[in-house]
């Protein structure tokens, strides 16, 4: 085998750049959304702008293989909800109470979530190196939950956002577990059938939220963050993976995920002006370390 043929195609490789630059801004998307309209609403407009694209360009792929999707319907409905709706609402509301670095930082320890998920789903091994792996990955998830001062997680004085980013991460990763058994679906018809359930779930959400009076319409610059959310992190993005992990396997393109807090603490910096403190850079190196150790010897 040649060289070349050996060699992974580099666009695989700018294609899982843009998709994890594409995620990490959509935690900068969910600050700048803040009193321009309600957090589940923001949802639910994501997951219909999602819905209608893939009623669009997806249409004759799902239909092909409707009779699996419907079969499997039940178990891609419970993952659509938890994985996209309700994280997505989470981490929206999370924004008005927390910085968007953090959103981004915490979002680094999902990895760290699926291998205890995994561990407790299927029972698949967990070394030594790898517990380490874990206690540094959450070393650095107290550190951002506690703003530097170990204290607070003493006297439980955390900042709402942050904990409702925890509990986000924890979902996702079990929708991440949740994958492996997967049903027999092309990549485009699982990710249509899990955005569809998602919008349907994303529905009640926003009816709550207006009868408890935090309804908030959208401004014109809301539009324009519905735009984006929808079409980057949430349309170009899935699909660029799609093709990405298609061409250099789900191994490789599981590593660039690590990409995501990077790009999200650079562009809230950037694009928000947030602050980024020591105890920041400290969690970002902990977070990123303790996957890298896991990861690295992993079974």
């Amino acid at each position: 085998m040649s060289d070349t043929a050996a060699r992974p195609p580099a666009n695989a490789y700018l294609l899982l750049v843009l998709t994890t630059l594409s995620w990490g801004a959509n935690a900068v998307a969910a600050k700048m959304s803040v009193g321009e309209l309600s957090p589940m609403l923001l949802t639910m407009l994501r997951w219909l702008g999602v819905f209608i694209l893939l009623a669009i360009f997806a249409r004759g792929r799902v239909a092909a293989e409707w009779p699996v999707l419907r079969r499997h319907w039940g178990r891609i409905f419970v993952m659509g909800a938890l994985g996209f709706s309700v994280f997505n609402t989470l981490m929206y509301v999370a924004a008005e109470h927390t910085q968007a670095v953090n959103i981004g930082i915490l979002q680094g320890a999902i990895p760290i979530f699926v291998l205890l998920g995994a561990l407790a789903a299927y029972r698949t091994p967990v070394g030594g190196v790898q517990i380490v792996g874990v206690a540094v990955t959450m070393v650095g998830v107290a550190l951002v939950a506690s703003k530097g001062d170990f204290q607070r997680l003493a006297a439980f004085e955390l900042n709402r956002g942050d904990v409702l980013i925890v509990f986000a991460c924890m979902l996702y990763a079990g929708y991440t577990v949740a994958l492996r058994n997967r049903p027999p679906l092309s990549g485009i018809t699982m990710f249509a059938g899990l955005a569809t359930a998602a919008f349907l779930t994303s529905i009640p959400l926003a009816g709550y939220e207006y009868l408890a009076g935090d309804f908030r319409a959208p401004t014109a610059k809301a539009w324009a963050i519905v735009a984006f959310v929808v079409v980057f992190p949430s349309f170009l993005a899935q699909i660029a993976f799609l093709l990405a992990v298609d061409q250099v396997g789900p191994g490789r393109a599981g590593v660039f995920v690590n990409l995501v807090p990077i790009f999200a603490a650079v562009l809230s910096v950037a694009v928000l002006g947030e602050a980024f403190h020591l105890y920041h850079a400290l969690a970002l190196a902990l977070v990123l370390g303790g996957i890298a150790i896991a990861e690295r010897f992993k079974h």
